[in-house]
Order: structure tokens, then C-alpha cells, then sequence
């Protein structure tokens, strides 16, 4: 039984994680707590269903509930949400940055959160949607572990993602270029870096990962205008917990929320996951002030 809380735990932790990382992304190279990031996830699973109704009509991919047009949708939603997350910037966040004042910005976030979160109820409704009708038929993979082919790819998925990005980080002179700017933007731009290009490409894939988050987490629970912000909390949480500019930290910080919030479940019950998220952060941060891995990159 404890087992198969820890793989739901996992499956819960690598969605976090992935969100967790946009919210490093943005928090090191502009410096604030962006709470409309969570709209972001909610944008990137709406926008993948209305691709995947476009896409729909293949045949669907071995013991998988959807076929090759859910990839493409979720491609579709990568390059939406970026591009929401780029002109979100462009209307908003590009001016108040000029007043150099962080609590303006967190604030103007939090007000971009509530907007994005009625503009979805406007257009999609409030009721929850499903990419699939199909059931996900869950088979035992270890002894008590029973996993979903879903399930499978939604932790394959995430782990190509992390990697993908870790080495686009420190193998590409853009990557080097955003480490550089979220180490010293004053140096960087005196170097010759071109600091708003930085900036810029931080919005797109910081909205393009928290757009594969929602449409995983769709995926394998459902897709409702309130997801996001019931994630954000936790993403949060597990930033922190991991050390706040930290990728590394950010994955090990939502895997390990989504393993406590998961095996909380039999213990407290599922209406205190929220709660064991921020005792455990708490817990942690009073023998580790910086995270499990502050200060690395």
C-alpha cells in the first residue's frame, strides 16, 4: 500500500517539478515571485485541448490512451503558452520592472493570476474536461505497484524535459548567457550579453515547461480553470525547498512535496496534502536556511 502512494507520489512530484523549474527560471533572472506561473499550466492544458480536438482521430500509441495528435498538441500549447508568458511580459511585467521595486511585481503577478484564471472561465467554462474518454487501465509493474501506461510516460516525459533542459543550460550560449544573467545581470550586460534577449527566452521556456506540466497533469487527474492555482502553492513550496535558484534543487524539491503530499494521503487524509506540503518546506528549511540545494545551479 505504501508503495503505491510513493509511485502516485512520483507521478504528482515530476509535474511539480517541471512547474518548479519555470519559477527558478524567472525568480534568477528577474528577480520575483511570479504567481500568474500556475495560469500559465492552466493555459498550456487548455490550449493542448483544443489542439488535441483538432489533432484527434489516430489511432492511439500501444497500451496509451491518446495517440501521436496529443503530442502534437501539447507542441501547439508549448509555443502558445510561451508566447502568452512573452506578451504577459511585454503588457505588463516589462514596465514595473523600470521602478526596480520586487514587491510591485509580485503583487501585479498575483492580479495577472485572478485575470488569466476568469479569462479561462470565460472561453472554456468551469466544468472539468479530459483529453480522453479511454480508461487507463493500470497494470502491477512491482509487487503492490500498480501504474497506468500514462502514468509511465508522464514520468519518461518529464525526465527527457529535465535533462533536455540541463543540457541546453550548459552546453548552448543561450544557456551559458542565462546563467551569466542570473548570476550578475550588470556583468553580463557590460560582457556583451544581450540581457532582454535573455529575458525574453526566459518567459517562452519557462511558459513552454509549465505548459507540459498542465497538459501532464491533465493527463493523468483532469483539466479545470483552478488547477493552476492549486498548484502554485506547492510549486512554491518546492522551489524553496530546494533551494531557490537551483534547477537541480527545483526537481528534487517537487519530487520530494509529491512524495510526502501522496503518502500524507493514508494518514491525514487527502484534505491536509496542501498542509504536509509547507510543514515538510518548514521542517527542512530550519537545518538547511538555503534549501536542500541553495546556491547551486
Amino acid at each position: 500500500m505504501i508503495a503505491q502512494y510513493a509511485a502516485d507520489g512520483i507521478v504528482l512530484g515530476a509535474t511539480l517539478a517541471l512547474g518548479a523549474i519555470g519559477l527558478t527560471l524567472t525568480y534568477n533572472i528577474l528577480r520575483f515571485a511570479n504567481f500568474a506561473h500556475g495560469e500559465f499550466l492552466t493555459f498550456g492544458a487548455y490550449f493542448a485541448l483544443v489542439f488535441a480536438a483538432l489533432f484527434a482521430g489516430g489511432q492511439t500509441l500501444g497500451p496509451l490512451t491518446f495517440g501521436w495528435g496529443f503530442l502534437e498538441a501539447v507542441a501547439a500549447a508549448v509555443v502558445l503558452t510561451g508566447l502568452l508568458a512573452l506578451v504577459l511580459d511585454r503588457l505588463l511585467f516589462r514596465a514595473l520592472r523600470r521602478s526596480d521595486v520586487t514587491v510591485t511585481l509580485v503583487i501585479a503577478s498575483f492580479g495577472a493570476s485572478l485575470m488569466l484564471r476568469n479569462v479561462v472561465v470565460f472561453v472554456w467554462g468551469s466544468r472539468p474536461e479530459y483529453y480522453s474518454r479511454e480508461i487507463a487501465v493500470r497494470s502491477e509493474l512491482l509487487p503492490g505497484v500498480f501504474m497506468s501506461a500514462d502514468e509511465v510516460f508522464v514520468i519518461g516525459l518529464t525526465a527527457l524535459a529535465m535533462l533536455a533542459l540541463a543540457l541546453f543550460l550548459s552546453r548552448t550560449r543561450l544557456g551559458r548567457a542565462m546563467r551569466a544573467v542570473s548570476d550578475d545581470p550588470a556583468l553580463a550586460r557590460v560582457s556583451g550579453i544581450d540581457v532582454q534577449a535573455v529575458i525574453r527566452w526566459t518567459w517562452l521556456i519557462g511558459g513552454g515547461l509549465a505548459a507540459v506540466a498542465g497538459a501532464l497533469f491533465g493527463l493523468t487527474v483532469q483539466i479545470s480553470p483552478e488547477m493552476g492555482f492549486n498548484m502554485i502553492l506547492p510549486m512554491f513550496a518546492a522551489a524553496i525547498l530546494g533551494g531557490v535558484g537551483s534547477i537541480q534543487g527545483a526537481v528534487l524539491g517537487g519530487l520530494v512535496i509529491g512524495l510526502a503530499q501522496a503518502l500524507s494521503v493514508p494518514l491525514i487524509g487527502a484534505a491536509y496534502k496542501p498542509a504536509v506540503a509547507f510543514a515538510l518546506m518548514f521542517l527542512i528549511l530550519l537545518f538547511y536556511p538555503r534549501g536542500i540545494l541553495g546556491g547551486r545551479t
